[in-house]
């Protein structure tokens, strides 16, 4: 009687050798597997064998400390403080809150911040989903296009405003040779016009940012989806809907997340566009910030401006990730 047929090996044979010689080493049925996955690839060498340690991310830990972590810290210590900037800071306590939350300006520049990144998700989703979606394709011409198209998200974010800035000008600007459709063509001279350009501006540099995004996203879903869905008789309308779709939704909960917190720390666009005007009609949380610290130089208060700002992103983002269920990191292949 043979070890296998007594169920009992001797104690220098390997599990995998038994498998192996039951099979009688023929095929792919020869190969030797074990419980925790192929031999050559034994995960009891340890486990730090099968992961890096903490000095791989040392470096970047200490970049996030110092860059991050630390003027976090120091604002969040200047919000409890009056300082002009030149003499020593003074303990405050609450004063910088409670002036800020009967400062009818902040209040409007909250409710601005928010209708701006409102109106930003609003626009730029459905549009950089389709744009995504199409520029998936594997066409040449599609490539070409999608390469002309990302040219925006190379540019800075001052370099964009000067452009339009100067393209919207009521004097010289393409307003000023098409009153037929823009009227007086003074965009920024009313808060709706302003608005609007805030919103146009954005979308046109950052567009391309997110149809990236959803680009890769789409790109990644298994064709054998769109085969099964052919075979069943759903046309590309419906396939959109009921696969690509349900496929990006990872991709579009963080794109949402990446608007939202782009859109309440917007600053740049705002003040070079508008300096906040018509009046403080697009005087956003970010831009009063700036005016509190570098016009009136009251850092107390710009300093509260701003932790308010992280607290506010922060709970946004929780609140988003929470309630699509994304912290729980579900695989939109699962069942694949």
């Amino acid at each position: 009687m043979t070890s296998l047929e007594s169920g009992r090996g001797t104690p220098d044979m390997h599990p995998t050798a038994v498998v192996s010689e039951s099979s009688g080493g023929r095929g792919t049925a020869g190969r030797a597997f074990r419980k925790d996955g192929p031999v050559g690839k034994d995960r009891s060498v340890g486990i730090g064998a099968s992961r890096p340690g903490f000095l791989w991310a040392a470096p970047a830990a200490v970049f996030f400390g110092l860059f991050a972590i630390v003027p976090l810290i120091m604002v969040a210590v200047l919000s409890f403080a009056s300082w002009d900037g030149l003499s020593d800071p003074e303990f405050a306590g609450l004063a910088n809150w409670k002036k800020l939350l009967d400062d009818p300006v902040m209040i409007k520049s909250l409710w601005l911040s928010v209708l701006l990144t409102v109106l930003g998700v609003a626009v730029q989703t459905p549009l950089s989903i389709l744009l995504g979606v199409w520029a998936a394709g594997h066409q040449r011409n599609r490539a070409v296009l999608s390469a002309i198209y990302f040219v925006p998200m190379l540019l800075s974010i001052a370099a964009v405003s000067v452009l339009w800035r100067a393209l919207l000008d009521p004097n010289l600007g393409v307003p000023a040779h098409a009153t037929w459709l823009f009227g007086d063509g003074n965009l920024f001279g009313v808060q709706a016009g302003a608005i609007g350009v805030l919103v146009f501006v954005s979308t046109w540099q950052f567009t391309p940012l997110h149809t990236l995004i959803y680009q890769g996203a789409a790109r990644a879903v298994p064709q054998v989806l769109y085969q099964a869905a052919q075979i069943d008789g759903a046309g590309r309308v419906r396939q959109f809907f009921h696969i690509t779709l349900p496929q990006l939704r990872n991709a579009i909960i963080t794109s949402m997340i990446l608007m939202v917190v782009g859109g309440l720390t917007t600053f740049d666009t705002v003040l070079i566009l508008t300096q906040g005007g018509p009046g403080s009609d697009t005087t956003i949380s970010a831009y009063y910030m700036y005016q509190k610290a570098f016009k009136s130089f009251d850092y107390g208060s710009a300093s509260a401006i701003a932790l308010l700002l992280v607290l506010v992103s922060t709970f946004i983002s929780l609140v988003v990730v929470r309630l699509s269920g994304y912290d729980r990191m579900r695989s939109t292949m699962e069942g694949l």
